[in-house]
């Protein structure tokens, strides 16, 4: 999708060394990253997952994270960490509740419609 600027706000940042393409998603094995979902079906926007589905799914989302280990996680918005986590509210940045015992970061979601922070404050982020 044009308006989603998740794979420039990557290499900006220097998490990448070139702006992958979304059809390259694979390749960002290739700089030791993954991308996951915490629910794994198809839905057309965060709104259509339910908190309490969230919930549900924090089991089944925790058990590769221990398996891969990362070291880090990032959820990109607040909603699905805050729904998985039974929080109210959460800040940006590190989490002291950490999933799965990886330490966790919450950013600002990259997508068009997210319009409260520029190109510049997500790679800042």
């Amino acid at each position: 999708m044009p308006s989603n600027r998740f794979w420039t706000v990557l290499h900006l940042a220097g998490f990448t060394t070139e702006r992958i393409q979304p059809q390259d998603v694979r390749r960002l094995l290739d700089f030791n990253y993954g991308v996951t979902a915490v629910v794994c079906r198809p839905t057309r926007g965060a709104d259509e997952v339910s908190p309490e589905e969230f919930r549900r799914a924090r089991p089944e989302f925790e058990e590769p994270m221990r398996h891969f280990a990362p070291r880090s996680l990032a959820f990109l918005g607040k909603r699905a960490y805050a729904a998985m986590m039974d929080f109210r509210d959460v800040p940006w940045g590190s989490q002291h509740k950490a999933v799965g015992g990886i330490a966790t970061w919450l950013l600002p979601n990259p997508s068009g419609l997210n319009r409260s922070f520029t190109l510049d404050a997500l790679v800042r982020a």
